[in-house]
């Protein structure tokens, strides 16, 4: 009986245990592209979820991410920051947050398109001024659209035609 006893509370100590690595895990992984924890790495996260909406051709979640994107990028505590990327994010926020705006006010995935491109182009020029991931930010090309996007994945996966032309483009700039 005594072993019974016994086996029962190693077992649970066991499965605690488990569990406990499991979570530890699993909050490693959620962190893993943030570097540092700076505030403007999350914005390349709400970037990611936009792009792949439209990649999709889901307007209200792109609206919604995008909304998500206008409250992060605007709370953004500047007190944070090293100056240098302080003053990069400062000649971006007004412009990230407009394009972003107005992908949030449409569900139109057209309009959508229209504003990503800009905003794409202003979030480039932040992820080349402040290290914003451990991991490779690719910025990939469209030759039918002219126009520019930032991936975390070196496949192409176009966020101007989605299904249409899901593979259209190629990676122009790979940012380390």
């Amino acid at each position: 009986m005594k072993n019974l006893f016994f086996s029962a509370i190693l077992f649970a100590a066991l499965t605690f245990s488990a569990k406990a690595n499991n979570n530890a895990l699993y909050v490693a992984s959620t962190t893993e592209n943030f570097v540092n924890d700076s505030p403007l790495s999350q914005l390349l996260t709400f970037y990611y979820d936009i792009k792949n909406a439209l990649v999709k051709g889901d307007a209200n979640t792109a609206a919604a991410k995008a909304g998500e994107f206008v409250k992060a990028v605007n709370n953004v505590d500047m007190k944070k920051l090293p100056d240098a990327d302080m003053n990069a994010f400062m000649s971006l926020q007004e412009k990230l947050a407009f394009d972003a705006k107005h992908i949030s006010e449409t569900k139109e995935i057209g309009h959508q398109r229209e504003h990503f491109q800009s905003f794409s182009n202003n979030f480039y020029k932040l992820a080349k001024a402040v290290k914003l991931s451990d991991k490779p930010v690719y910025q990939d090309y469209c030759p039918m659209k002219k126009a520019y996007w930032l991936s975390s994945e070196a496949a192409i996966k176009n966020p101007y035609y989605g299904a249409q032309m899901l593979t259209c483009g190629k990676v122009n700039d790979t940012i380390k």
